[in-house]
């Protein structure tokens, strides 16, 4: 089997599941295996569920997780459907869940897939490419209003509204068929000052649309408001985020399940019928080292938050 692509902070990661040897494990976000790798590699008489919206990352990693087949059961779904998955599957709970909110770095590096600011290629940006909606819908189709709303909450563009009027501007001749044009659109919109930044101009609305495409911000409080409750006692949650939006949704999901009485404060005791359901492990967020930023610049932005369930 060839190397091995090294997500960002394996490590962290592996040591926070505290793997067992007979344990259940989910991948909710199976990419290219990396994590999967190193959890079945642990595993004796364990099971590990690797689970992806995109089957093109099923099919790469069957291949190279094949050492470790006889482990692991691929699923080709969407972790907000994480309940159903396992029950399908006959599995009541698991010792370890871990998910990984990046985009893969194979979807990344595929332009035709569309993701990349960086490569000309049709307006996909789909995760799962059997869901309808495109890239191409959200730019073409999706009013000025909402293509506002999303490129200034999901993206914190600061330059929203420019943008969204020239895109509803330029659409109106001829439909934005591909990612330069799109790039050179907010370009476009943008001042000069704010071209010279370090970050590409396009990053963020580029964020903020794949975001919409795939509703990742809905399957994500969704498989939250779930993992918690399909854990064993003792069970850890691992989830890297990549953004503040993600990040957010993370930390406070992980502090409701560990503190989440609504009582008022001057209350002597509860009377809400909370029942904590997660101990907090990292109070605060894990993220790269200096070596791994080295060796990896996509980590930079990478947030690693661990709950245990109790």
């Amino acid at each position: 089997m060839g190397r091995l692509h090294k997500p960002v902070l394996l490590d962290e990661c592996i040591e926070g599941l505290n793997v067992r040897p007979d344990g259940i494990y989910l991948d909710g976000t199976l990419g290219r295996g990396g994590h999967s790798y190193e959890i079945a590699k642990r595993l004796v008489s364990g099971r590990l569920i690797a689970l992806d919206r995109d089957e093109t990352a099923i099919k790469e990693s069957r291949e190279r997780l094949k050492d470790y087949a006889d482990k692991i059961s691929f699923v080709h779904g969407n972790f907000r459907d994480i309940k159903r998955i396992l029950a399908e599957l006959g599995v009541e709970a698991a010792d370890g869940m871990l998910f990984d909110l990046g985009v893969s770095s194979p979807q990344l590096d595929d332009a035709k897939r569309g993701f990349s600011y960086m490569a000309d290629a049709p307006l996909d940006m789909r995760m799962d490419e059997s869901s309808p909606l495109t890239a191409y819908d959200v730019v073409n189709r999706w009013d000025e209003q909402r293509l506002k709303k999303i490129l200034f909450e999901y993206g914190e563009e600061r330059y929203a509204q420019r943008i969204a009027a020239n895109i509803v501007k330029k659409r109106a001749v001829k439909p934005i068929a591909t990612t330069f044009e799109l790039v050179d659109i907010i370009k476009a919109s943008m001042p000069p000052e704010a071209l010279r930044e370090k970050q590409h101009p396009a990053k963020r609305s580029f964020q903020a649309i794949r975001i919409a495409v795939n509703d990742e911000l809905g399957a994500i409080s969704e498989m939250l408001s779930d993992a918690a409750d399909m854990l064993k006692k003792g069970g850890r949650l691992v989830v890297i985020s990549f953004h503040s939006l993600e990040d957010r949704l993370v930390k406070n999901a992980m502090q409701s399940g560990e503190k989440g009485c609504t009582c008022p404060k001057d209350f002597p005791v509860c009377v809400c019928g909370f029942v904590p359901k997660l101990k907090i492990i990292t109070k605060k967020p894990v993220t790269a080292s200096k070596e791994e930023l080295e060796e990896n610049p996509r980590s930079r932005s990478a947030k690693l938050r661990i709950a245990e369930r109790i």
